[in-house]
């Protein structure tokens, strides 16, 4: 009898982006990335695209696509950012599934997933039905498929959420075991109870549902599943296939599937290589004719259900009360503060469904000025956030309108919309699930929630902030300096709440420290530049101008005006104000600037309290990426400062610091760190030099190694890693540079004499497409006489050997 094995991976991040700006700001948390999406991404999504198969010397056999071989769900808001950010990994996870499709019988490996990962028992129908259609239209627009299954958020259920499913046409979702309670073949009337995780998992079970529909359910093997989780299995591969392997029983008389599910980031983000264990598996149980690697979908074409099954409904994956780890302190938490409770999520939750219907009656009192059916015209909004191009908001609004709108009548529509889609986002469960109010995660729906409200004021002017904080008040924090949800929603949400004037005033003073062009993209905004002038003296600098400042996501715009000035060091001041008429703009202009040009600094800012009002702005105001880099610039010249003492500490001790330690008197702590500042400095510098000075870097270790001093191994491991990927990549568009080909071989090299390991896995994927795409044609040469090719082909197998290929597998035999 044919045994089947589906490994299925949920991978999700929660949306990390300012819901303002449409885009992640830096988290220092991810260092060395710039956020944990950028991180995740680089420890398991990547990986699992092109992950490596090893010899038993850990050299590179193969690079194969662990997506191609399995079963996933990808978050869409996760596929959205990927989209833009990691445009080659997204590319790769679509033609995982294009190659799926080939291998299983015509039913891909990717499933869609409920939009934004909200806990479906706990929302309202009508959010339910939207997240499963934005779900499906998300999977299409990527995938040009509609999705055979879905993913529903931590498994949780209810009897309403899969006639919604099956309403919608999909055919098969997946749950853990303890979430069936009662089975029996189809077509007798004998139920029996497999509460308890008792439910037999190697077969599908149909699920009847009250209107008369059905769906197709599998159920997880659990005790796997939790192995792989949370326990040593990815360790190594081979132990990993036969725990699967394991799951099947010669008692049974059908075609057994062996199937589990686990959060995706476990191949690779929460278990360092795991998705080398996972791809040995997977290939260690295909060569062998141990088991058929399945799809879901092909698995149920081939063998559809023969029992039937009734679920516990609200219940869940990951919380033994059901769904309470959402909505109250039922114990379930992440550990580590025994002190603390989460009965905070409870009123955290009242205070959220309270603002839903409040919003949901707005949008309804006011979209029915516009639209035909607001509530569809929701539905299909999905459209729109998927492509925001100018034809298809058009499109979508003559779809939907009732009338042909005025451009102000189409700012409120997308307003709506765009409040409605907020109401949606802020019950992303990762609010709920860990420990603290406080959390970066409960933050983050808090501020989809500020943002909704935002949207509200801009149109009804309800006061629903005041009523909504009343609320979180309730809501009480483990940690005393933040009280409860109110203190939090101001301390954390109000500071990064973004109108047009905040806007115009990052574009103003950054514009002091950065050339813009006349039409810039700021994130999610659109700046024209109407007017323009900046003068200096000395330190000193003054921008003053017109610009029109427009929102790429709702079509709102604010023509204004500014005067930003940097006094020197971090003072930065400036006055941002909705422009009032070209007299006024001139005379506050030439006002200004005279005064400027006076050298009466001081009376600038009494100026431009008078023109500008209570709208100032300072550094504290610009968004968080470029004021890093404009502090860090800022900042240089005071690290100038400190690099040329500690290296005439370091330069005229260093022979002082050689004979203590020859006759072993103790080097003071001051000299050891002069050396380290100093030493990183110069590896750093070289290492970012057009052309390495290999003899300076070996110098410099030698330094090292005699001072005994760590090197920044973080900080020039990524340095190191980014320099060898660029030679690399260079060496791709160009295969004939034998130059290049040294250059690489000479940069090897040398990183052999790092005391770091450096992540080669980047330069590894364009070597093994250099393989493919050119290393025959050189090799064809090569055998012909030519010998530049020769050359090029050892010295190519040399470069392969240092990037730890198994080169007689990896390249065609001579």
């Amino acid at each position: 009898m044919e045994r089947y094995v589906c490994i299925h991976g949920h991978f999700y991040q929660p949306p990390r982006e300012n819901p303002w700006l449409e885009a992640i700001e830096i988290q220092d948390s991810a260092y060395p990335y710039h956020d944990w999406n950028e991180r995740v991404n680089a420890e398991c999504y990547a990986p699992n695209s092109a992950a490596r198969k090893l010899d038993a010397e850990s050299r590179i056999l193969d690079i194969v696509s662990n997506y191609a071989k399995m079963s996933f769900n990808f978050g869409p808001t996760l596929l959205s950012w990927m989209e833009k950010n990691k445009p080659e990994i997204y590319q790769a996870i679509l033609e995982s599934d294009r190659q799926g499709i080939q291998w299983r019988s015509g039913h891909g490996n990717a499933i869609a997933q409920a939009y934004n990962h909200l806990i479906m028992p706990l929302a309202n129908t009508r959010d339910k039905r939207t997240q499963v259609i934005w779900g499906i239209r998300d999977f299409e627009h990527r995938f040009k498929r509609f999705p055979e299954g879905m993913w529903l958020p931590e498994t949780a259920v209810d009897i309403e959420a899969l006639e919604i499913l099956a309403e919608s046409g999909i055919k098969f979702t997946i749950l853990a075991p303890r979430q069936a309670s009662l089975t029996r073949k189809i077509g007798t009337g004998r139920w029996k109870d497999v509460s308890d995780s008792m439910v037999d998992p190697t077969r599908p079970y149909l699920c009847r549902l009250p209107s008369g529909r059905a769906i197709n359910i599998f159920f997880y093997d659990g005790p796997i599943s939790q192995a792989i989780a949370f326990h040593d299995l990815l360790k190594r591969g081979e132990e990993f296939a036969h725990r699967l392997l394991s799951g099947f029983s010669d008692s049974m008389d059908w075609p057994q599937i062996l199937h589990v599910a686990t959060d995706g980031e476990t191949y690779g983000h929460h278990y360092r290589f795991g998705d080398m264990a996972l791809a040995y598996a997977l290939n260690y149980m295909e060569t062998n004719g141990m088991a058929r690697l399945a799809s879901y979908g092909e698995y149920l074409e081939k063998h559809p259900p023969t029992h039937e099954v009734q679920i516990f409904e609200n219940s869940s994956w990951s919380c033994i009360h059901g769904i309470e780890r959402w909505r109250s302190d039922c114990g379930c938490n992440s550990g580590g503060h025994s002190g603390w409770n989460q009965a905070w999520r409870k009123p955290l939750r009242e205070a959220f469904d309270w603002l839903r219907d409040r919003l949901s009656s707005i949008y309804e009192t006011l979209a029915r000025q516009y639209l035909k059916d607001p509530w569809k015209a929701r539905d299909d909004y999905i459209y729109v956030t998927l492509d925001r191009s100018e034809n298809s908001v058009k499109g979508f609004l003559i779809e939907h309108s009732l009338r042909n709108l005025s451009i102000e009548d189409r700012v409120n529509v997308l307003k709506l919309l765009e409040m409605q889609r907020h109401a949606m986002l802020m019950y992303t469960s990762c609010g709920w699930f860990f420990d603290e109010l406080s959390g970066i995660e409960t933050v983050q729906v808090m501020q989809y929630a500020g943002r909704a409200i935002q949207l509200s004021d801009d149109l009804y002017k309800d006061g629903l902030e005041d009523a909504f904080k009343m609320r979180l008040s309730i809501a009480k924090s483990n940690i005393p300096e933040y009280e409860n949800g109110a203190k939090i929603f101001e301390k954390f949400v109000k500071p990064a709440m973004i109108d047009l004037k905040k806007v115009a005033a990052h574009y103003a003073l950054s514009s002091l420290f950065e050339e813009y062009i006349d039409d810039t993209t700021i994130y999610s905004y659109c700046v024209k530049r109407e007017d323009y002038q900046k003068i200096e003296a000395g330190t000193a600098k003054l921008a003053v101008g017109k610009v029109s400042v427009s929102s790429n996501i709702t079509g709102e715009s604010e023509l204004t005006s500014f005067c930003v000035m940097h006094f020197g060091g971090h003072a930065l001041n400036g006055g941002v104000r909705t422009f009032i008429g070209p007299e006024a703009y001139q005379s506050m202009k030439e006002e200004i600037i005279a005064t400027f040009e006076k050298g009466a600094f001081a009376d600038i800012v009494r100026l431009m309290d008078a023109h500008f009002g209570t709208h100032s702005y300072s550094l504290i105001n610009l968004f968080k990426d470029q004021q890093r880099n404009i502090l860090n610039f800022l900042i240089s010249k005071t690290l100038e400062e400190f690099e040329d003492i500690y290296r005439r500490m370091y330069e005229n001790n260093r022979i002082l610091m050689g004979f203590l330690q020859d006759i072993g008197m103790p080097v003071k702590k001051a000299f050891y760190s002069a050396a380290e500042f100093i030493l990183n400095i110069d590896i750093k510098k070289a290492f970012q030099d057009e052309v390495i000075d290999v003899e300076r870097v070996q110098n410099i270790i030698i330094e090292m190694k005699k001072w005994k001093v760590p090197l920044d191994s973080v900080e020039i491991e990524f340095m190191v890693r980014g320099r060898v990927k660029k030679l690399m990549d260079n060496l791709y568009q160009n295969p004939s540079d034998i130059n290049l080909l040294f250059d690489i071989q000479k940069m090897l090299e040398l990183i052999k004499s790092l005391p770091i390991e450096i992540n080669y896995w980047q330069s590894q994927n364009v070597y093994y497409k250099i393989v493919k795409a050119s290393y025959r044609d050189f090799l064809f040469k090569s055998r012909q006489g030519d010998e530049n090719a020769k050359i090029w082909v050892a010295t190519f197998k040399y470069l392969g050997e240092m990037l730890f290929f198994n080169i007689s597998s990896v390249l065609p035999a001579d």
